[in-house]
């Protein structure tokens, strides 16, 4: 019989260690903070700025270490109706030739319970939302945090928005995303995201008219997540939605002008760089009609996450936005929202020093995770894009070992990190740091 993930059942508790919490952001690490949180059994407010909650974007890939904590917030059934389960991950070379595969169901088998599934990241979103409401959480739109200002005391925080209205909260959480208003806030200072030298391309077909292609149809009726690396490129792709969408993302060099985040694509531009490639590409790009691309930024860590009155801390990529090379960026926010809400469950008081601690316990089990993955995802970076040679030539030998040896290019099967990034368990990782 599968082993399955325990889920989290809410603590009730009194009002003299019920925290008033305020989530600022309600993408998915927001989201998923405000899960977490009213697990903790605390209370839950989320700000967001846009006019209504929605989600951008295409595909989202979920590994085991992140299946586990959405399973543990009781959100398996929900997520299945929406989930397309591929076979196994292919790396190929940029003409199309094998290099290497890993089977799915078997690396998850190394850890038991969990799932590699694909989504619609609107579907995965909307899921997280349905969750925190049916949990008690107030969301509120059209709502811009500009500033938060730590009381006098230093019990509490209050929120600044853009209007000018103040609300006070025993707890402030910013997961405002990659462009953190509320990272600048906590360091003093301007603080913008660091370019990587890439962009991405991201873009959806409808699978009807790659089933009147043979060479193209089995894309969709064998479900598998295909990466092609080349010289200074790579792209992947991956079906959604039951296989009426099929999933694209093309990395390439940025020549996006200064300043810019998001820009309207040129279809034609697009379809040049990947003329040369594996055919199947330049047939899937003849089938799209337009597209947006997306500067690709980093965040490094931060000297620590929280302010020393307990009443302010930060998540997600507002720490530590990562390439996307790893498919483990929106993990390592709902990661992070496991473990803060962990380590809020455990508070018997609304003191200052339990919150201090708390958030110190948070900062020790996620501030060296999560640098290691912005870490390997520059390495990432690096393995993907070599320019055919002696050392594309030993990258892909590499791969075809077995068992493959350290710091090998399929991550997920690195006989180092695999473990460590796949196999993470934030229960066990909190209780040997609990000082309360």
């Amino acid at each position: 019989m599968t082993e399955c993930i325990p889920v989290k059942q809410r603590i009730m508790r009194g009002g003299d260690s019920k925290l008033n919490v305020i989530v600022v952001g309600a993408g998915l690490g927001g989201l998923g903070a405000a899960i977490a949180i009213l697990l903790a059994g605390h209370n839950v407010l989320v700000l967001e700025s846009a006019s209504e909650i929605s989600e951008v974007g295409a595909g989202i890939q979920i590994l085991p270490n992140s299946s586990r904590v959405l399973q543990s917030w009781g959100m398996r059934a929900a997520l299945a109706v929406h989930a397309t389960r591929p076979k196994q991950v292919n790396i190929l070379g940029w003409k199309g030739n094998l290099i290497s595969s890993m089977n799915f169901q078997d690396s998850a088998s190394r850890y038991p319970g969990t799932f590699y599934w694909d989504f619609h990241r609107a579907s995965l979103h909307k899921c997280l939302l349905d969750r925190a409401v049916e949990l008690g959480a107030t969301v509120r739109c059209n709502s811009r945090v500009v500033d938060v200002r730590i009381c006098g005391t230093g019990k509490e925080a209050r929120v600044v928005m853009e209007s000018g209205r103040e609300i006070e909260a025993d707890l402030v959480v910013g997961a405002d995303g990659i462009n953190s208003k509320l990272r600048e806030v906590m360091l003093g200072r301007e603080d913008p995201p660091i370019p990587t030298g890439d962009l991405a391309y991201r873009l959806l077909l409808y699978t009807s008219e790659m089933m009147k292609d043979p060479e193209l149809a089995s894309l969709v009726t064998d479900p598998q997540v295909n990466y092609w690396l080349g010289p200074d490129m790579h792209a992947v792709n991956y079906v959604l939605k039951g296989g009426k969408l099929f999933n694209m993302v093309l990395l390439v060099p940025d020549d996006m002008p200064a300043g810019a985040s998001t820009l309207e694509g040129n279809v034609e531009e697009m379809r040049a760089l990947y003329k040369d490639w594996d055919p199947r590409i330049p047939k899937l790009l003849s089938m799209c009609e337009s597209v947006c691309k997306w500067r690709l930024c980093i965040r490094p860590g931060m000297d620590t996450w929280s302010h020393p009155s307990g009443a302010f801390t930060l998540l997600g990529d507002a720490v530590h936005a990562t390439l996307p090379y790893l498919a483990s960026g929106a993990g390592m926010s709902l990661e992070d929202a496991a473990v803060l809400g962990e380590c809020l469950s455990r508070i018997t008081s609304k003191a200052s020093a339990e919150k201090q601690i708390a958030l110190q316990i948070y900062e020790n089990c996620r501030k060296g995770r999560t640098e290691m993955v912005v870490q390997r995802g520059n390495l990432q970076q690096y393995l993907y894009h070599l320019h055919d040679g002696p050392e594309q030539e030993e990258r892909d030998r590499r791969m075809r070992m077995v068992p493959t040896p350290p710091g090998e290019a399929l991550a997920w099967r690195d006989p180092e990190l695999a473990p460590k990034l796949l196999g993470y368990d934030y229960l066990k990782d909190v209780s040997p740091m609990s000082r309360f």
